[in-house]
């Protein structure tokens, strides 16, 4: 028996690009039948927000080429067959002596076409190309362990809040299109992968400190407490990412990880936020993370924070 015949492919105009866009009508998202032409459709809707959080950055590519329901494809290097227009920058995985020509988004069309290529997810690194090995983004990730509750989370993210505000640091939070929270903060580049990773673990064992009912920074996984949550300070490490904001996460429901505002951290349920609902929500709000440029820390007290720890004895976690 033939196959279903595939759709014939549109072609959009992009920010002054045509994109073309081959089997449109192909179901990404089994939950509500969101197709692949609806997907190119909503990274257009939050074209600026998308733009403003991948600007610039090494971004990883997860691929889904049959929908979310298929394979997902990890994708370091920018997918053969670019139009001369897509750009790159390329960096090094020092571990296995390789470089790799990443996609670096400075416009709306290098997402579209990217989606074009079945990319579901954008994972940009914290650092930009003008230096890729100087971050420029300290992620905190709240990551809750199985057995969490999603109030632990938010509780957690008050204390976040509250110690940023200690610091003098602004911090721009999002769902994490999963069950978690993430905030992120603008510092400045004078610091490598590591120390960065150093400044998050003593601003995560500060969070420990005052919420050890609710907080763990136990590095191995099987020693950690299920029912509790795991500020997740290796996100700062070289070459890990994160899903950004606003990008669509590979489950049935086309989750988003959605910018909002600290007064919503109280009765945020992530699952409201998906392919379907944050276009109005951003037609209305537009970008909440649209002045993190505006908002640079530096991480001199929190590297302080961290030389005390280590005089204290605490036992640095491995080099991932």
């Amino acid at each position: 028996m033939a196959g279903k015949a595939k759709s014939p492919a549109v072609e959009l105009e992009v920010g002054g690009r045509t994109v073309r866009v081959s089997n449109p009508d192909r179901v990404y998202f089994p939950a509500h039948g969101e197709t692949k032409l609806d997907l190119v459709k909503y990274y257009l809707s939050v074209s600026d927000g998308i733009v403003n959080a991948l600007r610039e950055r090494p971004c990883m590519l997860h691929r889904f080429p049959d929908g979310v329901a298929g394979e997902k494809v990890h994708q370091k290097r920018l997918p053969h067959g670019a139009p001369p227009w897509m750009e790159t920058v390329q960096v090094k995985f020092p571990r296995y002596n390789r470089t790799a020509d990443e996609l670096c988004v400075t416009e709306i069309a290098h997402v579209a076409w990217a989606v074009q290529m079945s990319t579901v997810e954008f994972h940009p690194w914290n650092s930009r190309r003008a230096d890729t090995e100087k971050p420029d983004e300290w992620r905190i990730d709240l990551d809750p362990m199985p057995d969490c509750p999603f109030d632990r989370v938010r509780r957690v993210a008050g204390v976040v809040h509250e110690v940023l505000d200690e610091l003098g640091a602004v911090g721009y939070p999002k769902t994490s299109g999963g069950s978690g929270i993430h905030v992120y903060v603008r510092v400045r580049p004078e610091y490598g992968f590591s120390d960065v990773r150093r400044a998050a673990l003593a601003f995560a064992r500060e969070v420990e400190r005052r919420a050890p009912e609710d907080v763990t920074t136990t590095w191995w996984r099987k020693d950690r407490d299920p029912k509790k949550l795991f500020v997740d300070y290796n996100q700062n490490a070289r070459d890990h990412t994160i899903a950004s904001a606003y990008s669509v996460r590979g489950n049935a429901d086309g989750t988003v990880s959605t910018p909002i505002h600290w007064d919503e951290v109280d009765d945020v349920n992530p699952k409201d936020f998906t392919i379907r609902t944050v276009p109005q929500r951003y037609a209305e709000l537009g970008d909440l993370h649209a002045s993190i440029d505006d908002d640079v820390y530096s991480l001199a007290t929190l590297m302080e924070w961290a030389e005390r720890d280590e005089r204290e004895g605490a036992e640095a976690p491995p080099e991932d």
